[in-house]
């Protein structure tokens, strides 16, 4: 089982001059993540893609690739690339030369995005949302999977046998598609044969169950092995010394995080109780104790078959310390332990 952090790169406002944070401070700073990650021997380190202010990082492949001149091992993915507004053919030479960067390192997580900013940005249509996203993943796949290049769609100019340099180091750039829990989109990635990363945000582990063996099962339906039905799954994340002092810690950040930033603007407001309940054995938050936080993990992965969890590290302003502390206490108390226990079992 593999094991990683991921960052969306918000902005949250500083305190004391009631500003958004620097976005080049944040960045860097997100660089040093990945960096702890790798010397720290996690196995992935994901970074979002968004187009609104309230983020530091518009394309992934920048700072992954500052990343990748200071490490030597971990993977480095986007966490989503939003396909439906990008180019695939400029995407795939981004990562191919992040791979080649990085040794072989890359992988890209495409997704069509909650947000509506990039659409707006790139002259996207949002009511073709979904028929904009299809096409042009099958163009991506056909970049991946060609040396040249032959395709025709409706929102794109055609390729007509056409070499798209560069090609990365590995054979191919692996693929997975990011997913919210639409059964839509786990079909989509089971009759690709794509691996899936399924965000969890809320609610109860048990209720995703469904959709993910609706995914295997599509999967094997269209002919796909098994073992290339892979499952990531992402969760807001902190990992503390006890479990008391992970929640009274992470509290004010989750909080602060998921509140809506505007009158009538996307969020929730997150109550004592309510993040009690998100942060139960099942619940979506992944936060306590390294124990707490071992048996939470085992249990995603005997109940829903998870090959890869990318804990979100950092996010509703959480100090530097707060950050480096939960990547330390994930590398060093709970990772060994679940390697350990997923390969006895």
């Amino acid at each position: 089982m593999e094991l990683g952090i991921l960052s969306l790169s918000d902005l949250q406002t500083d305190p004391a001059t009631g500003k958004l944070r620097d976005p080049g401070a944040r960045t860097r700073e997100i660089v040093s993540y990945g960096v702890a990650a790798d010397q720290a021997g996690l196995d992935v380190f994901a970074l979002g893609e968004h187009h609104s202010p309230d983020f530091a990082v518009a394309n992934p492949a920048v700072p992954l690739a500052a990343i990748a001149q200071a490490t030597s091992n971990i993977r480095l993915t986007s966490a989503v690339s939003v396909l439906s507004t990008l180019d695939p053919v400029r995407l795939h030479q981004d990562f191919a030369s992040l791979d080649l960067l990085s040794d072989g390192r890359a992988e890209i997580i495409a997704g069509r995005s909650a947000f509506l900013e990039a659409f707006a940005l790139f002259g996207v249509d949002p009511a073709d949302y979904d028929d904009v996203f299809a096409e042009k993943l099958d163009l991506l796949l056909a970049i991946r999977d060609n040396e040249h290049v032959t395709w025709t769609g409706r929102h794109r100019p055609a390729l007509h046998d056409l070499p798209v340099p560069p090609r990365p180091q590995q054979e191919k750039l692996p693929l997975w598609l990011g997913v919210g829990g639409t059964p839509a989109s786990a079909e989509r990635a089971g009759r690709l044969g794509l691996p899936m990363v399924l965000g969890l945000i809320g609610g109860d582990l048990r209720s995703v169950r469904p959709l993910i063996e609706h995914y295997r099962a599509v999967g094997e339906a269209a002919g796909h092995a098994p073992d290339t039905l892979r499952l990531g799954l992402t969760s807001h994340f902190y990992v503390g010394k006890t479990s008391q002092d992970a929640r009274r810690d992470l509290y004010p950040h989750y909080r602060e995080y998921l509140r809506p930033k505007t009158p009538g603007g996307r969020g929730w407001l997150v109550g004592p109780d309510q993040f009690q309940a998100v942060a139960s054995p099942f619940g979506a938050l992944m936060t306590g104790s390294p124990q707490e936080v071992i048996e939470k993990i085992l249990t995603e992965r005997e109940l829903l078959g998870v090959d890869r969890f990318m804990g979100q590290i950092d996010f509703g302003g959480m100090p530097h310390h707060m950050v480096n502390d939960s990547i330390e206490l994930l590398a060093t108390e709970v990772a060994p332990v679940i390697r350990k226990e997923t390969k006895r079992r």
